[in-house]
C-alpha cells in the first residue's frame, strides 16, 4: 500500500471524533486550553524519563529502526523510551487522551494536525528544536497553527510523475517527449493514445487532483487555514482541466483500469504514467520487479510548479509531565545523520534540507520527489474539515458528470461553514 493510504489508515476518522468530543466535554477531557502556565502539567522533577512512544509504523523495518533509535537516545541521555507501534493510531490517541493517559510523543499526520493543535492537545516545541528552520519551508508550514510551529516534521514525501519507460518507447517517444507542463502532457497523451495506450492512471480524490489545483495556484483555504478559497478561477481552471483529461481518456481514475490505486494500474502496465509518491518504489519492487520506469518532476501548470506534500510530525503531548525529556528525544530521532538512518531503512525522505544532499547522492533516481519540496502544498490546515473534504472528493470521482463550478461553490460552502465563516 502506497505511504499515504499507511498514514491516512493509521491516524484514521475516529481521532478527529474523539477530539472534538473529548474537547466539548469539559473537566478531565485533557483538552482545555489555557494560557496559564501554573495550569499546565510540570516537568518531572527528578529521576530519569520514563517516555511512552506511539508510533504509527508502516512495517516491521519503521518499527525496529525507531526502537533501535529509541534505545540509543536512552543509553546517551539515561532516560529511557519504550516504543510501541499502533494497531489503530488514532483511535488509541483519541481514547488515551480521553481517558487523560495520553503517551509522551506521537506521531502526528498532516491531515489530522490541526484537530489536535486546535483544542490544546500539542506541545508547540517546534522552535525549540535545533535550528527549525533546516525543516523545509513547506513541512513547517504543514505543522504551523495559529502562527506557532508545533512539531518537527518527522520525513515526508512528494508526488512526482512516473513513467513506463518500455510503454514510453513502444509509443516511439524520447526523454525529450517527458511533459513539463499541462500543453505537453496533453500533447504526449494523444500520441499514446494513438497507439492504443492509456497515458495516465490519476488518483480519484484531492490527494493527487490537489497537485493541479497548486499548479494553478489555487488551493481549498488560504495559507493560514481560516478562510475558504475553493471557489476561485485558479481552482476552476485546474478541475476543467483535469476534466478534460478525463473525458477525453487521456487519464484515467485506477477504478477504470481495474486498479485499487495508480501504483497497481502502473505496475500493471495499464497506463503509461501515473502521479504518485516515492511509496510507490517499494510496491514496484514488491508486486511488479519487471516494470522499468523513470521519476519525473511534475508537469507546471499556469501557475508553474506544484505537488502536494504528505508528512508526518513528531507530536508532544501537553499534559505530558516529561516535556524537556520528550523534546530531547525528538531531536535524536530528527537530526539529519538519523533521518538518513531511516531513509536507508525504510524509505522515507528527510525532512531536513541539510540531508538533501546524502539523500540524493544514496537515492539519486529520488532526486524529483526532494526538489518537490521546494514548492510543495501540504494537506489541508484547518479542523472540522473530514467531510467537507471526504465531500470533495466525492464530486471529484464523478466529475466527467458534475460541472466543476458547481462542485467548487459546493466545497466553498461546506468549508466556509467547517471555518466558521
Amino acid at each position: 500500500m502506497k505511504r499515504s493510504n499507511v498514514r491516512k489508515a493509521a491516524l484514521s476518522a475516529a481521532v478527529g471524533a474523539v477530539l472534538l468530543s473529548s474537547s466539548a466535554c469539559g473537566g478531565g477531557s485533557g483538552f482545555e486550553e489555557t494560557d496559564d502556565p501554573a495550569a499546565q502539567p510540570s516537568q518531572a522533577s527528578a529521576g530519569p524519563a520514563q517516555l511512552q512512544v506511539l508510533i504509527g509504523s508502516s512495517g516491521d523495518a519503521e518499527t525496529k529502526a525507531v526502537t533501535d533509535a529509541a534505545a540509543a537516545w536512552g543509553a546517551a541521555t539515561g532516560n529511557t523510551a519504550t516504543v510501541t507501534p499502533a494497531q489503530d493510531l488514532g483511535q488509541q490517541l483519541g481514547q488515551a487522551f480521553a481517558g487523560d493517559t495520553p503517551p509522551d510523543v506521537f506521531y502526528v499526520d498532516a491531515g489530522r494536525f490541526a484537530d489536535y493543535a486546535s483544542v490544546g492537545a500539542l506541545e508547540p516545541y517546534g522552535d525549540r528544536i535545533t535550528n527549525p528552520t533546516d525543516f523545509y519551508e513547506s513541512l513547517r508550514t504543514t505543522f504551523t497553527f495559529d502562527g506557532k510551529f508545533y512539531c518537527a516534521p518527522k520525513d515526508f514525501s512528494t508526488l512526482a510523475l512516473i513513467v513506463n519507460t518500455d510503454l514510453w518507447s513502444k509509443a516511439g517517444l524520447t526523454d525529450a517527449d517527458i511533459p513539463t507542463t499541462w500543453d505537453q502532457l496533453t500533447a504526449v497523451g494523444e500520441k499514446l493514445k494513438a497507439k492504443d495506450i492509456t497515458p495516465l492512471a490519476l488518483g480519484d480524490t484531492r490527494d493527487r487532483v490537489g497537485a493541479f489545483m497548486v499548479q494553478a495556484g489555487g488551493w481549498i483555504t488560504s495559507a493560514d487555514g481560516k478562510t475558504a478559497t475553493a471557489d476561485s478561477p485558479e481552482n476552476l481552471e485546474a478541475l476543467t482541466y483535469v476534466q478534460k483529461l478525463v473525458k477525453d481518456k487521456t487519464a484515467q481514475y485506477p477504478k477504470q483500469l481495474s486498479a485499487g490505486w495508480g501504483g497497481e494500474a502502473f505496475g500493471k502496465g495499464s497506463a503509461a504514467m501515473t502521479i504518485e509518491g516515492n511509496w510507490i518504489k517499494g510496491a514496484l519492487t514488491n508486486d511488479y520487479p519487471d516494470v522499468k520506469y523513470s521519476v519525473h518532476e511534475l508537469p507546471a501548470g499556469p501557475a508553474g510548479k506544484g505537488t502536494l506534500s504528505f508528512t508526518t510530525c513528531w507530536g508532544i503531548a501537553a499534559k505530558s509531565k516529561n516535556k524537556e525529556a520528550a523534546i530531547s528525544f525528538v531531536e535524536a530521532m530528527t537530526t539529519a545523520e538519523q533521518q538518513m538512518t531511516y531513509a536507508k531503512a525504510f524509505g522515507v525522505m528527510p525532512s531536513r534540507q541539510s540531508a538533501k544532499d546524502a539523500y540524493t547522492a544514496e537515492f539519486p533516481d529520488d532526486a524529483p520527489f526532494v526538489n518537490g519540496a521546494e514548492y510543495a502544498h501540504g494537506p489541508v490546515n484547518a479542523p472540522k474539515m473530514d467531510s467537507v473534504l471526504a465531500d470533495f472528493d466525492t464530486g471529484i470521482q464523478q466529475l466527467t458528470s458534475i460541472v466543476p463550478k458547481t462542485l467548487l461553490e459546493r466545497v466553498q460552502k461546506n468549508t466556509q461553514a467547517a471555518l466558521g465563516n
